[in-house]
């Protein structure tokens, strides 16, 4: 499968240096207050794609590490229930204190019918 990957951008990598290869003309953009600026087509279209990309990678990113933060504190909450628990003298199981006990297959789910 990594083989398919890197031959993927490999080829998608050599079909770009080809458009570029090929396409390398100037284009006249204009500007405000009757400024134009010449530019090559490659580095256009790779600066229009860059603006477009890197605000959608900003949301994608701050969305990611807004969500760590969540399950981090869930997690902290969840160890510190656990604790309390052990330290209250009821009878808790191995697998209610150390998660590493608990085989993932065995977590609750979070399906509709636990809801209704």
């Amino acid at each position: 499968m990594q083989f398919l990957k890197t031959l993927f951008w490999a080829v998608l990598a050599a079909v770009a240096v080809i458009f570029a290869y090929r396409n390398w003309n100037s284009v006249t953009i204009g500007l405000w207050g009757g400024l134009a600026a010449d530019v090559k087509l490659p580095v256009l279209m790779l600066v229009s794609f860059l603006i477009g990309l890197l605000p959608a990678l900003g949301l994608y990113y701050g969305t990611r590490w807004r969500m760590r933060r969540k399950v981090d504190n869930l997690q902290r909450m969840l160890a510190e229930c656990r604790t309390e628990l052990a330290h209250a003298g009821g009878v808790v199981d191995a697998a209610v204190v150390d998660p590493a006990v608990l085989p993932d297959a065995n977590l609750p789910s979070n399906s509709s019918a636990d809801h209704s």
